[in-house]
């Protein structure tokens, strides 16, 4: 364990205001004016004024109503993209694969990150027909089922900083028309479809995974073609599946089932 006087020769100042700062804002609701910021950490306002432009520019902060900064979502974001989101690509990966068999449709599952749906696993499906979106891809929250998934199920507050993130992308996307409304319907029967905005004759079906918390931590969209071959999935079946394989990653995100470590 380090001495006292060990831990004074390896500070670092500056690092050490970014994180309070980060910190402060992270357990304070409405947000901190400069003065305020200053005041709570017992410094001077003129000590945080460059800390805080650098975190403004590197997007851990945001200002809003000229004077009041928040902390955003990047943290949460980047964390998506570390050990836990491999874990979670590693446990639904059968499921998916599990889900496309049955439902002989391709499936996706995206998260979000700093504004945008992020696609963290593809499954192809097993016929010679389908849908497939390249890991990595990066949508938009509105005009995509996962998207409409995402920020239905989040609290209040989460969900206005992800729309305000969406939109200070400057993205072509606009907010659709009575959009909390259609959220809000999402929630009750517990899934979002719709048809794909991007692709003519696809019919997006999309459920939430839910973290221990309820709010949603990732959604799992399955691109929906109506099929032509005799016996194969309808479409009421498919989203049966759909909500299935969703609900057993949530069950394994939880920690409510058994995984093979």
């Amino acid at each position: 364990m380090a001495t006292e006087d060990e831990t004074e020769r390896y500070r670092a100042p500056a690092l050490d205001k970014g994180l309070d700062i980060l910190e402060l804002l992270a357990h304070t609701d409405g947000g901190l004016t400069q003065a305020e910021i200053a005041k709570a950490l017992n410094k001077s306002p003129n000590e945080f004024y460059r800390m805080l432009d650098r975190l403004v520019r590197r997007g851990y902060v945001e200002r809003q109503g000229g004077d009041r900064f928040f902390l955003t979502l990047k943290l949460f974001g980047l964390a998506h993209f570390h050990a836990p989101v491999r874990r979670l690509v590693s446990f639904a990966t059968p499921i998916m694969r599990e889900f496309s068999n049955k439902a002989e449709q391709s499936c996706h599952l995206a998260v979000y990150d700093r504004g945008s749906v992020v696609v963290i696993a593809q499954q192809d499906s097993p016929t010679y027909w389908g849908i497939s979106i390249r890991v990595g891809a990066s949508i938009s929250l509105y005009n995509t089922g996962s998207g409409h998934v995402l920020l239905a199920f989040r609290d209040a507050g989460q969900r206005a900083m992800m729309m305000s993130e969406q939109e200070r992308l400057k993205q072509e996307t606009r907010r659709p028309d009575d959009f909390e409304a259609r959220l809000e319907q999402i929630v009750a029967r517990g899934f979002e479809t719709m048809d794909s905005l991007q692709t003519a004759g696809v019919r997006n079906i999309s459920a939430p995974v839910l973290s221990l918390d309820g709010n949603a931590l990732a959604a799992l969209t399955c691109p929906y073609i109506s099929p032509l071959t005799p016996g194969a999935p309808r479409f009421e079946d498919v989203i049966a599946h759909v909500r299935s394989a969703a609900e057993q990653i949530s069950d394994i995100v939880a920690g409510r089932a058994e995984t093979e470590i």
